[in-house]
């Protein structure tokens, strides 16, 4: 048989050699010649290869080999992995194969002995036809003695048959050797006849037929236990049926583990994770018996530890069926996220006890778990979506802490709030239940982890929350006839937020959630999430959080901003538009001014004093909502500002009206304009909240009128007063509105960060002005 196999191996590295040598031709093999030579020297071959080369050179040529080396090892386990199935299978036939050679052999070699006994017996036949006188001898060659060979020969069936039927296989095992040596050399010397060796032979081949039925019968008893099986096994190795042996043992340890489960009855055990554990510990157990009773019989031949392999995966498939039907279907259906995670965590733990054994067995569970895994997943996002919504339908919007219960899960809400300290904000009664919900989500996440699940958990809880937000966008009033807009509004039903300050409270909710709870929360599927406690993950939260994680919470906040832009839309249209429709911002009210400059009452139009004192109000709101978090309140009403002031500068029936209306914009017109933008740059600068954005858009407005101005043949400059006298009048209404008295000398708050830009913006303006 070897040499069948090296002859096979010889033509199979011919067939790769021309096939080589067709493809690549003499160009490949003058490449070799060097390394082919007896005296191929590597280190003067590689002095000789990077003379040239600096040393920065050589680093890169040593780091491009070390990470080509890495890549032909990560390939190489891949084509291991991509044909290691068809591999094991074409080693169990080599394997069948030669078993079925050896069995040929012996059956010739059993028929010729039988034709050369048959011979002989036909040549004794003949010699014993001799004449009737010579058979006339003296009396004492009748009565010779046998020989020890010869009573050896009488009594070794009858003793073979009496250890066999007494189950000594230790000693049987010894009396077939010491048959198949004496047989050996009977053949050698010749001592024996053919019909002599061939009834040895024959006799020996049925008893050790009989001892391996003997012992394959004593493997397959339930009764039988450790010792007595690894003993069984190992005889019938000794036997020359290895393959045979192999398989009864793995058998046997099946029929074991499947009888100790007929006692474990999943109806028996209300919990999912009870049922996992016990029969956990069956499979895994007996598998990793097998494991160390095959190791120490056949030791590590590929053969046998192929089928080991393949049993085993075999065995796993079918252990994470059982635990799917009983115990992951239920789970995953009623979105009971944590019970299903639970269970593949018992399962995974004790799989992986058999990793020190040489069997990786977890990729097989985690394939086959992970779409329960995945449907509690999505089922549970859903019940916190649904539940979310379901609150929001009766929130009053009002911000409280949370209310100092026990959680239903049964840890108490002490231990919750030491735990992630989110809950020491406030938050309306549905955005607390959502990250109530959501931090149980996060609870046990090692599973998703393992499975690789986290980044499909990150974007179905950027989905749910993407609804929410679409819950609180609803709430605005105003909004209802946008709800078509969204796909998943449906039939929901939200209360709305009438009052400013239920309003801000929607906005609290999100920015909250998106800013901190979430984020946080997430942290928890980054592997190092769980050995940083909180106040480290404070300290380097930017630091700390994965790329992924990044990118999520910019995807939270974008969604809040969407609803920062709805809120201050409405806003802004309601405080431009009249519930009829009319506009407050219109050009007659630049258009039509005249009199004495003079002689008038200067202040800003009524539509800034009202965005002033709206601003105003909104902002001591904030300060109580937002504490701790006071950008947000900023840009908040940064955007505010902003959409009010950019839907002036966009109205292009405004600056029709300006630049060609029937009447052109006159001196008292032009100084309006610029003392409504100074009044706006005073209090944005004085509120801190005055943007390079705004001041832009400012000067924009500014320019145009000045320019509309200019259009009717006079100089803008003329009939501008100084900008302390705007200041002065815009930080006098600015006392009026808000009943706070201004800073001494009437000028800005010097300690404002935008004071100084809008000061020489506006000077910028009025020096430089395009017109």
């Amino acid at each position: 048989m070897a040499s069948v196999k090296s002859s096979r191996s010889r033509a199979h590295a011919v067939t790769q050699s021309k096939g080589l040598n067709k493809d690549t031709g003499p160009k490949l093999e003058e490449n070799l010649n060097d390394f082919k030579s007896d005296n191929f020297d590597a280190d003067a071959y590689v002095q000789s290869k990077c003379h040239s080369l600096s040393e920065k050179e050589i680093r890169q040529l040593c780091s491009y080999l070390l990470e080509l080396k890495r890549a032909s090892a990560e390939e190489m386990r891949r084509s291991v992995y991509a044909n290691y199935t068809a591999f094991i299978r074409t080693s169990k036939e080599i394997s069948d194969l030669e078993g079925e050679l050896s069995s040929m052999k012996n059956l010739l070699s059993t028929q010729a002995t039988l034709i050369h006994g048959l011979a002989e017996g036909v040549h004794i036949d003949s010699l014993s036809d001799v004449p009737e006188s010579t058979s006339d001898s003296s009396p004492t060659d009748d009565v010779r003695e046998p020989s020890d060979l010869e009573k050896w020969l009488t009594e070794f069936p009858d003793h073979l048959d009496v250890l066999l039927a007494e189950r000594r296989v230790d000693e049987a095992l010894l009396s077939l050797d010491e048959g198949e040596r004496v047989a050996s050399e009977a053949k050698e010397k010749k001592t024996l006849g053919h019909a002599v060796l061939l009834s040895l032979q024959t006799a020996i081949a049925e008893r050790r037929q009989n001892l391996a039925d003997q012992l394959a019968e004593i493997a397959c008893q339930p009764s039988t236990r450790g010792a007595e099986l690894r003993a069984a096994i190992s005889a019938l190795k000794k036997l020359g049926d290895g393959p045979r042996a192999h398989s009864l043992l793995l058998n046997a340890h099946y029929q074991k583990y499947q009888f100790n489960m007929k006692n474990l009855r999943p109806s028996s055990t209300s919990y999912g994770g009870a049922y996992t554990a016990a029969l956990s510990q069956l499979v895994f157990s007996g598998i990793a018996q097998a494991a160390t009773d095959s190791l120490a019989i056949f030791g590590k031949e590929p053969a046998y530890t192929s089928e080991l392999v393949m049993w085993s995966t075999k065995q796993t498939e079918a252990f994470a069926l059982l635990v799917k039907r009983h115990a992951l279907t239920s789970s995953a259906a009623a979105g009971g996220l944590r019970a299903a995670a639970e269970c593949v965590q018992i399962a995974l733990g004790h799989c992986s006890l058999l990793e020190a054994r040489g069997l990786a067995l977890c990729p097989v569970l985690l394939k086959l778990f992970r779409p329960s895994v995945e449907q509690a997943l999505d089922a549970n996002l859903k019940r916190i979506e649904e539940s979310t919504a379901a609150l929001a339908a009766a929130d009053d919007w009002e911000l409280t802490y949370p209310p100092s219960v026990t959680r239903t899960s049964g840890r108490s809400a002490g231990a919750v709030l030491g735990s992630t300290g989110a809950y020491q904000h406030k938050l309306s009664s549905s955005a607390h239940r959502f990250n109530l919900m959501v931090q149980d989500f996060f609870e046990d996440v090692g599973p998703l982890l393992s499975m690789q699940l986290g980044g499909k958990a990150l974007e179905g809880l950027f989905q749910v929350f993407n609804t929410y937000v679409n819950t609180l966008v609803r709430a605005l009033p105003g909004s209802m006839e946008e709800e078509a807009s969204f796909e998943d509004s449906g039939n929901k039903i939200v209360r709305m937020a009438e009052t400013e300050a239920q309003q801000i409270a929607l906005l609290a909710n999100a920015s909250l959630l998106a800013d901190e709870l979430l984020p946080r929360a997430g942290m928890k599927l980054a592997p190092l999430a769980n050995q940083k406690d909180d106040l480290q993950r404070r300290a380097s939260d930017r630091q700390t959080r994965h790329p992924e994680q990044r990118e999520w919470k910019k995807r939270l906040v974008n969604s809040v901003d969407r609803l920062k832009d709805s809120f201050c839309q409405q806003h802004a249209l309601d405080l431009i538009f009249t519930e009829e429709g009319d506009s407050h911002l219109t050009a007659e009210m630049y258009i039509n001014m005249e009199g004495n400059a003079d002689e008038m009452e200067w202040s800003p139009s009524l539509i800034f004093q009202e965005l002033y004192v709206k601003l105003n109000r909104m902002a001591a709101i904030a300060a109580d909502m937002f504490v701790g978090r006071e950008r947000f309140a900023m840009l908040l009403l940064m955007r505010l500002t902003e959409t009010v002031i950019l839907w002036l500068s966009q109205d292009q029936s405004f600056w029709d009206d300006i630049e060609e209306g029937p009447r052109p914009l006159g001196h008292l017109g032009l100084q309006q304009v610029y003392l409504d933008m100074k009044f706006v740059t005073c209090f944005a600068s004085q509120g801190r909240y005055l943007s390079r954005n705004l001041l832009r858009v400012v000067n924009d407005i500014i320019s145009k009128a000045m320019s509309a101005f200019a259009a009717t043949g006079m100089d803008p400059y003329s009939v501008l007063r100084e900008d302390e006298w705007f200041t002065e009048i815009a930080q006098d209404a600015m006392e009026k509105l808000s009943g706070k008295p201004k800073v001494a000398n009437g000028e800005r708050d010097l300690n404002s960060p935008t004071a100084s830009v809008s000061a020489q913006s506006m000077s910028s303006v009025r020096s430089h002005g395009s017109y």
